[in-house]
């Protein structure tokens, strides 16, 4: 009766939420979303589908075919459904995101292509489960529990791996209320890995084996169900973790343009002040362009201006006096004038005054004008 139960029940909501998890899938991948990262979706739902079809086909053989759950075919298929199962989670283990270190597993799956993986655990399996079954089937001295012995050390390594990534994957979320159903999918599953691999025959010395088997049966219903419990909150956590990382990303992306607009604003008005100040430089050079070209000079003034145009960069004072014919007090008396009423002053005076005279032409109030 309690065999019917749990095949019944273990059927009907496994496959059920086989199908509603790969619908997830599905529309995730519609979506656009990264296949990568839904993987585990889709390993999630194929690791309860295999649970579900188990259920159903113990189902049909032990209540339509009235064959016996302890037929040795049975365990086999049960051998190869846990193997399968054990798989899928262990494909699905990659998808769980976290910043900790992943486990072994995480690390040995990642090395591979799901192709390869799949692969490499059938091959090796695969020869394991061979030898298990020549040296069992035909055998009545050997029991189900050694049969069991192929599933039980893959069972034990996948639920210490699916634990560890689960609490580290909760801790990421701040979920750490999650750690006590965590700890509690662990122990079922080490109890129901106990219920199979602890031959029937010893445990009844001590324990009522109806007690027995109802132990089994509420074990096998309850590490599954809160499995399939366990990894819907995750799925749902990552679902609302990617929105809000998005939204995160949109707003840092949004703060670092706001910074980007704002030295951009910072070096324009630099840029504006610096323009500002050459425009203004330019202005009052132009102001005094405008200044000097209204100042009234003399003729003598003029002339000394055109000789220190054409002899100033290589003659001095006295020479461009020799010139004039005229004193070097009174060239030096009409540069002072001349200074004075154009603003010059310092030790570069006779520079600029040359430079006056050249951009205005005073060559031509010479005498030597007819030279040049």
């Amino acid at each position: 009766m309690f065999n019917t139960i749990e095949y019944t029940v273990t059927a009907i909501v496994c496959l059920i939420s086989a199908v509603v998890i790969q619908r997830i899938f599905s529309k995730e991948k519609l979506r656009g979303a990264d296949v990568k990262a839904i993987q585990g979706i889709m390993w999630f739902g194929l690791a309860i589908f295999v649970w579900g079809l188990g259920a159903l086909v113990n189902l049909i053989m032990v209540v339509a075919l009235q064959w016996s759950p302890t037929n040795k075919v049975l365990i086999y298929f049960g051998v190869l459904i846990s193997l399968a199962n054990s798989l899928c989670i262990m494909l699905s283990l990659p998808s769980i995101e976290h910043p900790k270190k992943p486990g072994i597993i995480v690390r040995l799956v990642e090395r591979f292509s799901a192709r390869e993986f799949v692969s490499l655990f059938c091959g090796v399996l695969g020869m394991i489960t061979f030898v298990f079954i020549a040296a069992s089937y035909g055998n009545p001295e050997i029991s189900n529990n050694f049969i069991w012995l192929i599933d039980i050390p893959i069972s034990i390594l996948v639920a210490i791996s699916l634990l560890y990534e689960l609490n580290k994957a909760f801790v990421g979320r701040q979920m750490k209320f999650m750690y006590l159903p965590t700890f509690a999918l662990f122990v079922l599953i080490v109890i129901a890995v106990s219920h199979r691999m602890i031959p029937q025959d010893r445990v009844l010395q001590f324990i009522d084996q109806e007690f027995w088997r109802t132990l089994g049966s509420i074990t096998a219903i309850s590490f599954k169900f809160l499995f399939i419990l366990l990894f819907s909150i995750l799925l749902y956590s990552w679902k609302f973790l990617s929105e809000k990382e998005q939204q995160q990303s949109l707003t840092q992306n949004l703060e670092v343009q706001k910074a980007k607009l704002v030295r951009d604003n910072e070096q324009l008005k630099l840029a504006n002040e610096s323009h500002l100040d050459t425009i203004k430089r330019l202005k009052n050079d132009l102001e005094t362009i405008k200044a000097t070209s209204k100042i009234e000079l003399s003729e003598r003034q003029k002339e000394v201006l055109g000789y220190l145009a054409h002899f100033g960069n290589h003659k001095s004072y006295t020479e461009i006096a020799q010139e004039m014919h005229i004193s070097t007090d009174g060239l030096q008396t009409h540069i002072h004038q001349i200074k004075k009423m154009l603003n010059i002053s310092g030790a570069g005076g006779k520079e600029q005054l040359i430079a006056f005279a050249k951009a205005n032409s005073f060559l031509k109030y010479t005498s030597l004008k007819d030279n040049t």
